[in-house]
C-alpha cells in the first residue's frame, strides 16, 4: 500500500504531497522516481516547455530539422545533442547472462541479451 509522502520542491522549495494515488499511477507507469517538483512548478516548466516552439526545453532535441540543405537533421531525425540513453540491467531469459537493455524490464515478458535476442529473431 501506498501513503502520502511531504516532498519538497526542487524549484520553488515549498513541500507538496506525493499522494497515494500517484504513487499508484506512477508505480503502473513504471517510473522509478518520484516527482522532484511541485504540481504549479511541473505546469510551469511544461508551459516553457510547449512556448518554446515546440522543442523539448533544451533537453536535447531541436525543433529544426536540420539544416544542412538535406535530409531530417543529424543522425536521430532531431538534431541537436541527445543525452546519454538510461540502460537497465536484467538477466537474459535464455542463456542466464547479465545484460544491459534501454528499458525497465517489469517481469512481464522476457528479455534477452543481445545474442539470444537476435537468435529468437531467426
Amino acid at each position: 500500500m501506498y501513503t502520502d509522502r511531504a516532498m519538497n520542491c526542487l524549484d520553488c522549495g515549498q513541500e507538496f504531497m506525493f499522494t497515494a494515488g500517484e504513487q499508484e499511477f506512477y508505480a503502473q507507469r513504471g517510473f522509478t522516481e518520484p516527482p522532484k517538483r511541485c504540481s504549479t512548478c511541473r505546469a510551469t516548466r511544461k508551459a516553457q516547455r510547449n512556448a518554446a516552439g515546440g522543442t523539448n526545453g533544451g533537453d536535447g532535441y531541436s525543433s529544426s530539422y536540420g539544416s544542412d540543405g538535406g535530409g531530417y537533421g543529424g543522425g536521430g531525425g532531431f538534431g541537436g545533442e541527445r543525452r546519454p540513453r538510461q540502460m537497465f540491467e536484467a538477466v537474459c531469459a535464455n542463456c542466464g547472462k547479465v545484460a544491459q537493455v534501454p528499458f525497465q524490464p517489469t517481469g512481464a515478458r522476457p528479455v534477452y541479451c543481445s545474442e539470444c535476442f537476435q537468435s529468437q529473431r531467426g
